[in-house]
């Protein structure tokens, strides 16, 4: 290799080097941007946390919505049927639920809690009625 095809292959890769650097450049600009955005779109959720958190009444914490929805239609299938005593499977057929074993021992929970809060009775192993 002479001299003059050392400089073309020196100058080749210079040339490579710096349109490589232009490119980071350019990604480095791109990426400072969306990071800018990024970074003010968490300060805003911050925020907005901090003023519900705020106006959030102390020590109130809800249910998710899927656990508030079931012991809704359990407590209306008891109004419903106040005088009725059930049985898990016979309340899970009412409201067509699943009736499996893991589905109905949510369920028997439920009840229990209901029949702790002064809601429900067991007149008998496994049945619930509404009070009265």
């Amino acid at each position: 290799m002479n001299i003059t095809e050392l400089l073309a292959d020196l100058q080749t890769r210079h040339g490579e080097a710096t349109a490589r650097a232009g490119e980071l450049r350019d990604q480095i600009e791109h990426f400072t941007a969306a990071l800018t955005e990024t970074e003010a779109c968490l300060a805003d959720l911050a925020t907005a946390r901090k003023v519900i958190v705020e106006l959030a009444p102390a020590g109130t914490e809800p249910d998710p919505p899927e656990s508030n929805s079931a012991y809704q239609a359990i407590v209306n299938a008891f109004n419903q049927h106040p005088d009725q005593v059930f049985r898990v499977r016979e309340l899970h057929e009412l409201l067509g639920m699943p009736t499996d074993d893991p589905a109905m021992n949510v369920t028997r929970s439920r009840l229990g809690r209901l029949t702790r809060q002064g809601f429900l009775t067991q007149p008998g192993r496994g049945r619930y009625q509404k009070r009265t």
